[in-house]
């Protein structure tokens, strides 16, 4: 577990799975590709066609407040996007 972080469970990512059957996943910085896909496999016990990632950077973010202006950075995270091959699907939703 310490490659996989947690799956992504957005709008898009939503659209994502029920048109392409793809799924968004945040994963540890310095996961490879072929690491994320046996992860995927071996928790979720289906088939992965393809692994996309992209390292997410953090956005620069400011208030203001009595004492001036403070800013400040979120994180960045690498996200990593799974094709699954046909006819498979994830669901995240099964053990709430």
């Amino acid at each position: 577990m310490d490659i996989l972080i947690k799956p992504l469970v957005t709008e898009k990512m939503t659209q994502h799975a029920e048109r392409f059957n793809r799924y968004g996943f945040k994963v540890n910085r310095k996961a490879t590709k072929p690491q994320i896909k046996k992860a995927i496999e071996s928790l979720y016990s289906v088939t992965v066609a393809n692994v996309n990632t992209l390292v997410h950077g953090g956005k620069v973010k400011s208030r203001f407040t009595k004492g001036g202006v403070i800013t400040g950075k979120t994180n960045a995270y690498k996200k990593a996007i799974v094709t699954l091959e046909k006819g498979q699907s994830i669901d995240f939703y099964s053990n709430i």
